[in-house]
């Protein structure tokens, strides 16, 4: 479906429920939260994040991680990054 005809099927659905308002609403709260992770480009899914754990834990395994002998040198490598 091209973007045009998923305009108009969107129009079309909200003509049916125009004169309801708590179906309005339902939508635009539905709706706002849709913008709302188009725009935060940090949201990952479950999948995503738990192949990034994956990663991480393979990498520990094989002795790619960092490690720090106090709390001073962790918090000068954050403050760094």
């Amino acid at each position: 479906m091209t973007t045009l005809q998923l305009n108009a099927e969107i129009y079309r659905a909200m003509g049916v429920i125009a004169d309801d308002e708590g179906l309005l609403s339902q939508a635009l709260k539905y709706l706002k939260k849709l913008a709302a992770k188009k725009q935060d480009k940090t949201l990952m899914t479950k999948e995503e994040f738990y192949a990034k754990l994956n990663r991480a834990e393979k990498d520990l395994a094989e002795g790619k991680g960092k490690t720090f002998t106090n709390l001073d040198d962790m918090h000068a490598w954050l403050n760094a990054l």
